[in-house]
């Protein structure tokens, strides 16, 4: 997935990351992260451009529901599922009515944003980098 670079200039809208398992998706004993993202990036690539390594198997292109999140707050910030998303999110373990794909989250207003990633969302058999 390609990530694109974020003018700190445009990030205005504030996103809380709430970590179930800090330590394997960012590294660091730290379950809350504040974060700012700019209108018109996904959630997956506010993440994963901060160092929060949410699973993303089919590289962020809704194939998949490995970067399943919850959205706690702000759902209304954020562009509607579309069919193919909510197709895919069915897939995931631990469905909720709050559930959504981190790629197809699309950041569309002020903000404030609150999500969860759940602990199991990482790939355990992934290598890691040498």
């Amino acid at each position: 997935m390609h990530i694109r670079p974020i003018d700190p200039a445009t990030a205005t809208v504030p996103v809380q990351f709430y970590l179930e398992d800090p330590e394997g998706l960012s590294g660091k004993n730290e379950p809350l992260v504040n974060l700012m993202a700019a209108p018109g990036q996904n959630l997956l690539e506010v993440a994963m451009g901060n160092g929060i390594n949410i699973e993303h198997a089919c590289g962020g292109v809704c194939a998949c529901s490995t970067c399943h999140i919850y959205v706690e707050k702000g759902m209304d910030q954020l562009s509607e599922a579309t069919e193919a998303e909510e197709d895919r999110v069915e897939e995931a373990p631990g469905l909720q009515r709050n559930s959504r794909l981190s790629c197809q989250c699309v950041v569309q207003g002020k903000g404030p944003i609150s999500v969860r990633v759940p602990s199991w969302n990482r790939n355990a058999v992934k290598e890691v980098p040498h």
